[in-house]
């Protein structure tokens, strides 16, 4: 795993914990048999069975990402699902396709069969993702009807082949130098989970930024004895 090892800060360096933007590029997307439906259909629109689509899977299992190529392919409009637009919005921009990444935080139920309405009458295409099915909880009958009518994708827990390329992935994308063999090592211990090792990567960097150490097998199982492998989404 190349690159150059940005170990050995300065002091000052070793303070900060900067953000770190993954890479949402199609060619970064990792494809496995986890994922490789909801990827297809991705890649065949707008050759889609419905106008409307979801997505659905725990946290950090690729939804965001699927849906950031989707977006670029499309030129949808995000949308925010704590603030969808009325109806006047919509008809006033005239979106061909819309984005709506993480449906559990929508509660206004009105406003989203309003949005689902819109699709249908104007023929534009809607992406929503879900950490579950879209139906649950939901009282509006009307809406209800549509949520179950939209074909869903579930994107299911990695596969060994799925984990390391994920960890390998993530590492690349803080640009940390890693000791031979430590992915094998990680995959074989983390919960089979692309949220628990998201997690797991971020705080075996920061405690290597903190300490001014590599990252290396044996900081990662001191980690691990410490419960922090168990740590989906601290902040």
């Amino acid at each position: 795993m190349g690159g150059e090892d940005r170990r050995g800060p300065s002091p000052a360096q070793l303070a900060l914990d900067l953000p770190v933007e993954e890479s949402l590029a199609r060619e970064e997307f990792l494809s496995a048999p986890a994922n490789a439906a909801a990827l297809a259909m991705i890649d065949v629109w707008p050759d889609w069975p419905d106008r409307a689509l979801l997505v659905v899977g725990p946290e950090g299992s690729g939804k965001t990402h699927l849906s950031a190529i989707w977006a670029a392919k499309a030129g949808a409009l995000r949308l925010r699902p704590e603030a969808p637009p009325s109806p006047q919005e919509l008809f006033a921009q005239g979106p061909a396709a819309l984005l709506l990444d993480g449906l559990e935080r929508a509660s206004d139920e009105a406003a989203l069969f309003h949005l689902l309405n819109y699709c249908g009458e104007c023929g534009a295409y809607l992406l929503m993702t879900s950490r579950g099915p879209a139906h649950e909880n939901v009282r509006l009958p009307d809406l209800l009807s549509r949520l179950r009518r939209a074909p869903m994708l579930e994107l299911s827990a990695p596969d060994d082949a799925l984990l390391r390329a994920v960890l390998e992935k993530l590492f690349r994308d803080r640009q940390v130098a890693i000791e031979p063999g430590l992915v094998d090592y990680l995959a074989l211990r983390l919960e089979r989970s692309l949220g628990a090792a998201r997690a797991f990567v971020r705080d075996l960097d920061r405690e290597a930024l903190a300490r001014g150490r590599r990252v290396t097998r044996a900081l990662a199982a001191e980690l691990l004895a410490h419960g922090e492998g168990r740590k989906l989404d601290e902040a």
